[in-house]
């Protein structure tokens, strides 16, 4: 591809990702997130705002070594009425040793009267000034438009004469930047076209907000009329709605769009890898339904559709699974066929005659569960229990004879309300019947202490095994308290394999036993266990 198919992607999940609400990055947090973008091709790997807090001074102070990106310090032009090498807080920015420096300043005339106090031609000269100090330090300079399409709105010619003052003091990149997310992609279009006109596609970035879910759009939409540069944050973190995904912007350019990146074929098949490690450090649930990396992303419930899918993917895929790092999923729940059963068997190695009559059997079975209140679709761990229980032999690893869980809430010796749970299990494992009793913080982790007590020695391939999720829903409750509950756990083991079980029952904790009694017979039998 020439050059003007080259789109460069500058990520700020360590500086506009760490506004987001409950999130919080450690200087070590955002040197190991550094390392994973670079390690996938990122061009530019926003670090943070040195001088304006301990963390980000910590993590300029020692920078992680990249050999693909590169990383950008972001600061402020300098103040109204000093000069820029009298200002301390440019001054930290340039001298933190990144060498990319981009610097924000206001753009919409408006913010220039009222958020500064400055007059229009003074903002000019602070614009120019602090491109061209930085540039004397930094290998490059890149200037944040702040507001700018509310500027250009307001004052078409005073917002073009700010980026025009950053690109002519130097500035590589001139980002315009919808710092609102109030832009929708028809203006995007028209404005960056305009601003083309002025300063060269090649040099004009794009910075969205997502306030009006147009983020990704907005971000597109720029880069058809000539932006090359796209800033965005992994996952589409941000303050308030968030900024724009790169996760789904990188495939969209590289797949639909046909522009180069960074990253290459086999990098983006790590995408949804990055995504799930972010998701991970910040003890987040993935996003089920995200565009391209989401578990949800190519998972087909609809019998016709599978059987659509099993000739061609590409009657209900837009791109192949694998080309982003996932996978399709077939679902099994109560609007299933043959096709579902039969896709869903291939993924898992069971190799079933299409024409066994216990497929049929197993079906209505799957449908009659799902109306008891069971959800397949979600607990393919579960299913895969049930289907091989039907049509193969899985071992009974063990019995459960009885289980008893007492709760108990009292104030301690020292004044304290504490609340406890022990769970007691009478199991047959292996011919032997065994009991043992475990405490635990809520009858669930009770119970699974006092199964782990019983099970390990007999089982060591259990010794990885952890639970990650735990969710309840009451399906009837017009019934109030004596509500079905649904329990499905999410459980993972040491090599980072992850299933989903499901219990039913109008006793929770019954509900919570079947889903955990499922996610330990289930690792078992992947990992070989004899009976």
């Amino acid at each position: 591809m020439t050059d003007d198919r080259r789109v460069y992607i500058y990520d700020s999940t360590l500086r506009d990702g760490a506004q987001t609400h409950g999130v919080d990055f450690s200087a070590a947090d955002k040197a190991a997130i550094t390392r994973e973008l670079d390690a996938i091709g990122i061009d530019y790997i926003e670090g943070g705002w040195p001088g304006a807090n301990p963390t980000d001074d910590a993590f300029f102070k020692n920078l992680p070594e990249t050999k693909r990106g590169r990383i950008a310090a972001f600061g402020m032009t300098r103040r109204g009425g000093r000069s820029a090498s009298n200002d301390p807080g440019l001054t930290a920015v340039v001298n933190a040793g990144a060498p990319v420096v981009t610097l924000v300043g206001k753009s919409w005339d408006f913010q220039c009267k009222v958020a500064l106090g400055v007059e229009l031609d003074e903002n000019l000269r602070m614009i120019g000034d602090s491109i061209a100090h930085a540039g004397t330090v930094a290998r490059e300079v890149m200037f944040d438009a702040e507001h700018f399409f509310d500027g250009y709105k307001a004052n078409p010619d005073y917002a073009l004469s700010c980026i025009k003052a950053a690109y002519d003091a130097g500035a590589r990149w001139v980002v315009l930047c919808d710092t609102n997310g109030g832009t929708l992609p028809h203006e995007v279009e028209a404005i960056v076209a305009a601003v083309t006109r002025v300063v060269p596609g090649g040099n004009v970035g794009i910075h969205c907000h997502d306030d009006t879910g147009n983020a990704v759009a907005n971000s597109l939409a720029a880069v058809r009329v000539g932006a090359r540069q796209i800033q965005g944050t992994l996952n589409g973190l941000g303050e308030r709605c968030g900024n724009a995904n790169l996760i789904s912007i990188i495939p969209s350019l590289m797949l639909k769009m046909g522009f180069e990146t960074g990253l290459t074929a086999d990098d983006l098949k790590g995408l949804q890898r990055l995504s799930r490690s972010l998701d991970a450090r910040l003890n987040r649930v993935p996003d089920r339904g995200a565009p391209y990396v989401g578990e949800s992303a190519f998972a087909h419930k609809g019998g016709l559709h599978v059987s659509a899918v099993a000739k061609d993917p590409k009657c209900y895929e837009h791109v192949d699974p694998a080309s982003v790092g996932n996978r399709r999923l077939i679902l099994v729940s109560n609007q299933a066929g043959l096709s579902n059963l039969l896709a869903r068997f291939e993924e898992i190695g069971m190799e079933v005659d299409r024409k066994d009559p216990r497929l049929a059997r197993l079906i209505e079975l799957v449908k009659e569960r799902e109306f008891q209140g069971y959800a397949y679709d979600g607990a393919w761990a579960s299913f895969e229990l049930l289907a091989r229980r039907m049509l193969e032999d899985v071992p009974e690893y063990f019995k459960v004879d009885a289980f008893r869980v007492i709760d108990e809430r009292r104030w301690n010796a020292k004044g304290k309300l504490i609340t406890l749970s022990e769970a007691i299990a009478k199991l047959t494992v292996k011919g032997e019947r065994v009991m043992s009793v475990a405490e635990g913080d809520g009858p669930v982790n009770a119970l699974d202490a006092c199964l782990r007590k019983l099970l390990l020695p007999r089982y060591p391939q259990l010794g990885d095994l952890r639970l990650v999720d735990f969710k309840v829903r009451i399906l009837n409750p017009d019934a109030a308290t004596a509500a079905v509950t649904r329990v499905t756990i999410e459980s993972a083991d040491g090599t980072g394999t992850r299933w989903t079980t499901v219990g039913v029952s109008e006793n929770i904790i019954d509900a919570s036993f079947e889903a955990l009694s499922d996610s330990i017979n289930f690792k078992l039998y992947r990992e070989g266990a004899t009976a």
